[in-house]
């Protein structure tokens, strides 16, 4: 595929801040810890963010009224730039009675980190041609899933050789570095061709996924994939290797590892199989749901580490044969001029269900035992699935350039 100058500088932007936005987690994580020997107050951190994105998500829409996509993105990127800057210059006075400021800090960034996602989402159909969209969503997801894979790994590693408040400068200069790649987009205009209400902006989007049969069926699919997928979270996956496999915490790396390779596996042969992908939409959606539903139950009731691994590959590959067809169908669905809002409301639901949904898998692990959590996530996914088979004739590109 030849990449056109938006979408080249559209990833390569991302990208640099998605290893920032890994860099900079890694090593708050680090200080809290170091400060406050609490891994309660660590695992705090993914709340936070949690809980920051689905508000930024619910209120970009405000945002999409005023600023053109290009310059949201970019703005979003520079804001990022401004406040790591700021937080590095005050980690040497940080002590264990003022560590909430890492907290705001984490907050204030993932605010600003709520509107890239779903403005990211919907630029690549304004700057991809409808054939090569599939193609670009797999180059995406690829690149991301090789970030998320590589970038843990090599954030803990950083700490060995540098501190924690020069890691938080590196990533103040690769969101700058982003920032300025971004500003080079060619700008794409999501305002309203008249001004409208705060009220009815921020509800565009809910109204449109509503009014709309295939994404009203993708967002009820969400809620269920989401909750399901709160079994994958550090916290639950650990309990699970350390109770149900029996094995050390070595195997726990192992297993989120092999998830993260089966992802970029899925990504690799959507963009192998291109064509034959873009032909068979909605039996890529429905066969992922299915397969992702097994392999979960069976990751469940499973005692092996070695099959737990290949399992969890498994798990990885089938989620994203599903995921990647399923939102080309999501950018296709609704004229483009849409899109902005309709992620938006996407991401709020993922973002409010994870929250919800982390906490619940955690007391049900505790009330029912570690297996049942992930028996009750493949039900759940079967769920997805059954919902996906019924409505398998609407999952198709229904606008076209």
């Amino acid at each position: 595929m030849k990449l056109n100058r938006n979408f080249n500088l559209l990833l390569t932007g991302q990208s640099l801040a998605n290893i920032g936005d890994v860099l900079y987690i890694v090593s708050i994580i680090y200080l809290i810890f170091e400060l406050t020997g609490s891994a309660t107050a660590a695992a705090l951190v993914p709340f936070v963010i949690t809980s920051s994105m689905f508000v930024s998500n619910t209120l970009t829409p405000l945002l999409m009224q005023r600023f053109d996509l290009k310059w949201l993105l970019a703005g979003s990127q520079m804001g990022k730039t401004g406040l790591l800057i700021a937080l590095a210059l005050f980690l040497p006075q940080l002590t264990a009675a003022n560590f909430i400021v890492l907290f705001l800090a984490i907050s204030l960034v993932a605010l600003l980190d709520g509107c890239a996602n779903p403005v990211t989402q919907a630029l690549i159909p304004n700057y991809v041609k409808n054939e090569q969209l599939l193609k670009a969503n797999g180059i995406t997801e690829t690149v991301t899933q090789l970030i998320q894979t590589a970038m843990w790994f090599v954030g803990s590693s950083l700490l060995i050789w540098l501190s924690a408040t020069e890691l938080v400068w590196l990533t103040a200069g690769l969101f700058l570095l982003s920032s300025l790649l971004l500003s080079g987009l060619d700008r794409v205009d999501s305002a309203p061709p008249e001004p409208q209400n705060k009220w009815r902006q921020i509800t565009k989007g809910w109204q449109t996924v509503s009014k709309t049969p295939v994404l009203k069926r993708i967002a009820l699919m969400e809620i269920l994939e989401t909750i399901a997928g709160a079994v994958w979270i550090a916290a639950i996956l650990y309990v699970f290797v350390s109770e149900a496999l029996a094995v050390d915490e070595k195997w726990w790396g192992f297993i989120n590892g092999s998830f993260f390779i089966g992802l970029i596996a899925g990504s690799l042969i959507c963009l192998r199989f291109t064509e034959w992908v873009e032909r068979n939409l909605s039996r890529f959606i429905l066969t992922g749901a299915i397969f992702s539903s097994a392999a979960t139950v069976l990751f469940g009731l499973n005692s092996m580490p070695l099959v737990a691994l290949l399992l969890s590959v498994l798990v990885g590959v089938f989620s994203q044969l599903k995921n990647i067809p399923q939102q080309t169908v999501v950018q296709t669905s609704v004229p483009k001029e849409q899109l902005p809002t309709v992620f938006t409301t996407l991401g709020a639901i993922g973002m409010g269900t994870f929250g919800i949904s982390s906490l619940l898998m955690g007391i049900l692990a505790d009330l029912f035992g570690i297996r049942s959590v992930f028996v009750l996530s493949g039900l759940l996914l079967a769920i997805a699935s059954w919902i996906a088979y019924r409505g398998r004739s609407s999952f198709q590109r229904t606008v076209q350039e």
